[in-house]
């Protein structure tokens, strides 16, 4: 059975707020431990009616220093205050967020019940930043009017599964299952030598997930992407409004598309949807003439890796 890996979508609308849609955030949900990227304003309460749980909230990523990126993480920081948390909270983002963010925490979060830290990243660079022993999350390097990062999270590659019946037939020792799944072959009691392929059967490839919000159309992150389940990238504009894409480092459905096919991910999302378009199936379709495995973000989803 496949572990957890979701993407639960808070909010997929651009800048200017809607009553459609809320301002860029999600929680990637990866066997129960909570990551969020982005923290629009109103994210606080997006988590609520998505009913995830706030203390197992461990890190933030924030990709740039744009309103509605990042305007909500006063708000929660607060709120998990006065929940009581008192495991440290980590917040990923650009150096100049801890400049932003310290002195309004220090003015209105003087008694957290525990303690924020900023880890600073180059958004220019390709660049781990953060890894665990199930998980390793890297940055994207996109192109906006500002600096901006997107994120790759990966799953980290998994034991093979134990053939339990192949074990008992040999009556292999306890003691030495961990080493047959870390790849070592057996030796009997009368000496004969058993492959390690008799114990073992692979494990699931591990799953990646790329997270590419704002940008204009941009061939160098393909690299960087190549072969994830999904991607998520930003489709503000339809492609009859392509000048305005390029004029605000933005991209159309029809260029999102491209960079999916291009990279060859098995499922786009489309999201960060501008005030302007009032039907999103346009982009859907124009997504879909080139990718056919595109699907519309949309609030309260939770998309399975």
């Amino acid at each position: 059975m496949m572990e957890r890996f979701e993407v639960n979508i808070l909010g997929c609308g651009s800048a200017l707020p809607t009553s459609r849609h809320a301002l860029s955030s999600q929680v990637v949900n990866l066997r129960d431990k909570l990551f969020m990227i982005d923290c629009g304003e109103g994210t606080q309460l997006q988590f609520r009616f998505l009913k995830l749980k706030f203390q197992r909230l461990n890190r933030i990523f924030i990709s740039h220093l744009h309103g509605d990126h990042c305007f909500g993480l006063f708000g929660l920081i607060s709120s998990l205050g006065l929940l009581g948390r008192t495991a440290d909270l980590h917040v990923h983002a650009q150096a100049d967020a801890e400049k932003i963010f310290r002195p309004v925490l220090d003015y209105f979060c003087k008694e957290l019940t525990y303690k924020v830290f900023f880890h600073a990243f180059n958004p220019t660079k390709n660049e781990l930043i953060f890894e665990d022993r199930t998980l390793k999350v890297s940055t994207i390097p996109l192109k906006h009017r500002v600096p901006c990062a997107g994120f790759l999270f990966e799953e980290k590659p998994k034991s093979p599964h134990i053939i339990r019946e192949m074990i008992d037939f040999y009556q292999v020792p306890v003691s030495r299952i961990a080493g047959i799944k870390a790849g070592a072959d057996f030796v009997t009691l009368e000496g004969e030598l058993v492959a390690n392929r008799v114990f073992t059967r692979p494990a699931e490839p591990p799953r990646k997930y790329a997270y590419c919000l704002d940008t204009a159309y941009y061939e160098k992150i393909i690299p960087i992407i190549e072969g994830v389940d999904l991607l998520y990238h930003e489709a503000t504009f339809s492609h009859e409004d392509i000048v305005r894409a390029k004029e605000t480092y933005h991209s159309s459905a029809r260029q999102a598309a491209l960079i999916a096919q291009a990279a060859h991910v098995k499922k786009l999302v489309i999201a960060h949807f501008s005030a302007r378009v009032t039907d999103e199936n346009i982009l859907l379709n124009e997504a879909r003439e080139i990718f056919p495995d595109t699907i519309l973000a949309d609030e309260g989803i939770v998309l399975k890796v």
